[in-house]
């Protein structure tokens, strides 16, 4: 599919955000084939619409219209990690992360890395824990899974690698968080 018909959007980090750039769509009578995290696939090429009132409206819900094609590629990183931590089970097969990461993009990793790392200050692999570990408070706040299942469900070795970890990010252990008053958790497209 050419480049034309494909639109990059920021700051589209959960299903929720699909549905409402799907409305803004609409509302514009910008007809679509798909809407995925992130991106959309148009029917026709993007120079059709007023691209202008599509920008205005999807800042006007935090979203932001991607133009430089470095950008778009550390959203489609960001993405498929979100993707990867918050939907462990459909990618059960082992696998080499930076590997997986590369043929998902269609690009060589040590090019991704450097983009990711230029662009964002931090490495892709820092990204990635962030965001494992923000799900796991996000599992520990509701209070349905044991550490040892969040362990598992998350693909950790062990509790152990899991708790070191989050009190690496956080400073506390898994069961001091849980036992705070105001638990401090960020959005996803804020880290």
């Amino acid at each position: 599919m050419s480049q034309n018909y494909k639109l990059y959007i920021k700051n589209m980090v959960c299903p929720r955000c699909i549905m409402a750039v799907k409305d803004i769509l609409g509302q514009l009578e910008i007809p679509f084939i798909d809407v995925r995290l992130g991106e959309v696939i148009l029917k026709e090429p993007k120079e059709n619409y007023d691209l202008v009132r599509l920008r205005e409206e999807l800042h006007r819900v935090g979203f932001e219209l991607i133009e430089d094609q470095q950008v778009q590629i550390v959203e489609k990183i960001k993405n498929i990690i979100i993707d990867l931590v918050r939907d462990p089970e459909r990618h059960k097969s082992p696998y080499n992360f930076s590997d997986y990461l590369a043929n998902k993009i269609g690009k060589n990793y040590h090019y991704l890395s450097n983009i990711f790392s230029e662009k964002e200050g931090i490495t892709i692999e820092k990204y990635l824990i962030l965001q494992r570990i923000e799900y796991v408070k996000e599992l520990l706040i509701y209070d349905e899974y044991s550490l040892s299942e969040i362990a598992w469900k998350l693909r950790y070795s062990s509790v152990a690698h899991l708790s070191n970890q989050f009190k690496q990010v956080t400073g506390f252990t898994p069961t001091a968080f849980k036992k705070l008053q105001h638990k401090d958790r960020q959005s996803l497209d804020q880290l």
